[in-house]
């Protein structure tokens, strides 16, 4: 009867109008929103974006490698991502003899495009609600965990029954509305993707960690990629035989431009929104747990930058680390002011105290906010300890590289690769002073009854966390490919002290942290549960749209500027007079290539300059609720044109995983035409555009 009751509730409240420019729509249920759409300038149907039945948008789109979105742009294979979707791959063929992050790479014919292993790209083949079928064979009376056996049951049923549809099919049921809802995804799996193009790191990552999640942004974040099948256009593995993959349907990409007001449209896979949160879990977010991470991020950029800013090998090294570690650190530091600023936590008690009244006399629902605050004053210092070992000991390289060979081992793989990619991206200076000062905050910040008696036996001996440090570097076999070669073929492994470091630390986070965790979780599963249907209850004005979970989405908005602060008004557009404002061959995240410098004192920038501003469009800005796996994601127009690629979000509305806001919230997308821009005129690669529709 609850489940019924669920789904009716659900089909009235998406008739309602939503909050402007927040949400994420599933595109198989895009028709109950087409209106709101087409009202706000949208002029194609719901089966021009999703459809099973003929070639549609979503034919075109990708999900890259697992973390972002690609989109398909020629009928060719070709693709197109952000840089830095692309640039493990981009770093993986660099060189001091080829330092293709440094000068860009293109490709000048399909020979020349470079195979990536393990790279891969999914097509969804098609996604439907599968909830009575996954919750088959429950009912009410039974426990939470009979549940979990009958979801995952049902589910394994569903899973393989699609897989065995088409050829390297892949599935997942994935749950909505906290297990509310649940629906089948079905995807179609390429495993040959070749890197084509990508602009030098000086226009792919410029402004570096220094623009990261601002704006105005001048960053050319982009990458090309070409998808390869087999004779038959079947996925098939890396041969020299596969023919580039001839899409259902590929993106026409506009050159008009783009203004203030213009509709747009974000397709793509955000990986993880929390947006119905009970507020002592946004209250751990900002005043907690970011801060403290924030903090152990800090600690690792500043000895990555020292050796980084000394030599230019630890530079090409160490790049796609740097940005890891940077990406999200600068991400929570923007995430927690929002939070703080739009009084999240304080607006959450408020609507909690206005539902606790409604729901006095309600028994499924008066206990709720009760058992939230209990559990989560449980939940609490797990938590915290769980973020300082995943922030402070298990990011420790050598400790990283000593749990791999331990699985390795247990798994009988063989460990030649895993020392060989771990040797070519390592610098012992770094990890060394990372790891004294992460243990160091460890050490000072997690709580004697949350720390193992192994670490405080040997903080004991060692009298110190470097010292400690520097027994297990100056002990340890695991230092040259050679001795870890020689060490792995023993028996004597585990014996070694980061293995033993590694292990011992990683079991009592296993036994003692998580195990405590994952039973609070599945408690707050089931209050989730409940309070998602009261909400829903309550709040018949609002429209309820799932959290992303990395599955396909459709987000909808309008290019538009913002006001960060009092006195402050950001336009929605920047241009090449921007890059060149910045430029600085002094710093170098604003150095740019001579070449550019020269076309722009030419002012040589053929068709690519826009009417409106006389100069070369790079970025815009606009309303659309985007998160984290968005990056590389389409930005349409009205007409279903690509017009840009989306890669960012605004430093202040980054708190948007948690509480949107459409005056502060705006997602960074770059300009299609600069894109083309530096294909053309900086690449010299015009035969890839060529081979693009282009209106």
């Amino acid at each position: 009867m609850m489940k019924r009751f669920f789904y009716s509730l659900l089909l009235t409240l998406v008739t309602i109008p939503a909050i402007a420019d927040e949400g994420m729509w599933l595109p198989v249920l895009i028709q109950q929103r087409i209106v709101d759409m087409q009202e706000n300038g949208f002029k194609l149907t719901a089966e021009d974006l999703y459809s099973v039945n003929q070639a549609s948008l979503k034919d075109a789109i990708v999900h890259f490698n697992g973390g972002c979105t690609g989109e398909i742009i020629s009928d060719q294979g070709l693709l197109i991502t952000n840089h830095h979707c692309g640039y493990s791959a981009i770093q993986s063929h660099s060189s001091l003899e080829h330092d293709y992050l440094k000068d860009g790479f293109w490709a000048m014919s399909l020979d020349e495009e470079l195979p990536n292993k393990g790279l891969w790209v999914a097509f969804l083949v098609r996604m439907e609600d599968v909830t009575d079928k996954v919750l088959a064979g429950y009912n009410e009376s039974m426990t939470e965990a009979q549940r979990d056996s009958i979801v995952k049951s049902n589910s394994a049923t569903l899973i393989n029954k699609a897989k065995a549809e088409g050829k390297s099919y892949k599935a997942s049921v994935e749950s909505m509305y906290y297990g509310n809802q649940y629906f089948l995804f079905i995807y179609q799996v390429y495993n040959d993707v070749r890197l084509v193009g990508a602009p030098p790191s000086s226009i792919g990552k410029f402004g570096g960690d220094t623009d990261n999640w601002m704006w105005p942004r001048h960053t050319g974040d982009f990458s090309l990629f070409r998808v390869y099948a087999d004779k038959n256009n079947d996925p098939a593995e890396y041969s020299k035989d596969n023919v580039p993959y001839k899409p259902k349907r590929h993106f026409t990409i506009s050159s008009k431009g783009v203004k203030e007001g213009d509709f747009t449209l974000v397709y793509g896979f955000p990986g993880r929104t929390q947006e119905y949160l009970y507020s002592d879990a946004v209250k751990y977010i900002s005043d907690i747990s970011n801060p403290h991470k924030i903090n152990l991020r800090t600690l690792r950029l500043d000895a990555q930058k020292k050796y980084m800013d000394q030599d230019r090998k630890v530079r090409i090294q160490y790049s796609s680390k740097n940005a890891s570690v940077s990406n999200s650190w600068k991400k929570w530091q923007g995430e927690m002011g929002g939070i703080i600023k739009l009084d999240a936590y304080e607006k959450k008690v408020a609507f909690e105290k206005e539902f606790a009244q409604w729901a006095a006399d309600k028994p499924e629902y008066n206990t709720l906010l009760d058992s939230f605050k209990e559990i989560y004053t449980a939940l609490e210092p797990y938590s915290f300890a769980r973020d300082y070992y995943n922030e402070s000991i298990r990011v420790n390289e050598i400790i990283s590289f000593a749990s791999s060979l331990m699985t390795a081992k247990k798994r009988e793989i063989d460990a030649a690769p895993i020392i060989e990619n771990f040797f070519k991206n390592y610098y012992q200076p770094i990890d060394y002073e990372s790891f004294i000062a992460l243990l160091s905050e460890y050490d000072k910040n997690v709580p004697a009854d949350f720390k193992p008696q192994y670490y405080k036996d040997n903080i004991a001996k060692f009298g110190s966390p470097k010292a400690w440090v520097d027994y297990i570097f100056e002990n340890s076999a695991l230092l040259t490919p050679e001795s870890a070669q020689s060490l792995f073929a023993s028996d004597s492994l585990e014996a070694d002290p980061a293995c033993q470091f590694s292990s011992e630390m990683a079991k009592y986070n296993s036994q003692e942290v998580l195990s405590v965790i994952r039973d609070y979780e599945s408690q707050l599963q089931l209050l989730y549960r409940a309070y998602m249907r009261g909400q829903m209850e309550f709040c018949e004005d609002k429209v309820f749209y799932p959290d992303a979970n990395s599955t396909l989405r459709i987000a909808y908005g309008k290019i538009r500027g913002y006001s960060p602060a009092d006195g402050v008004y950001y336009k929605p557009s920047s241009t090449i007079e921007g890059i060149m404002q910045k430029d600085n061959p002094e710093i170098f995240d604003y150095d740019i290539p001579q070449a550019l410098r020269d076309i722009y004192a030419s002012k040589d920038y053929g068709k690519w300059v826009s009417d409106a501003e006389g100069s070369v469009p790079v970025c815009f800005i606009a309303t659309n609720h985007t998160s984290g796996g968005n990056s590389g994601s389409p930005v349409i127009d009205a007409e279903g044109r690509l017009i840009g690629i989306n890669f960012d979000r605004v430093w202040e509305g980054t708190m948007s995983d948690v509480i949107y806001d459409a005056d502060i919230c705006r997602n960074i997308s770059l300009d299609i035409r600069y894109a083309l821009f530096i294909i053309d005129r900086l690449g010299g690669a015009s035969h890839l555009i060529d081979e693009m529709t282009i209106e």
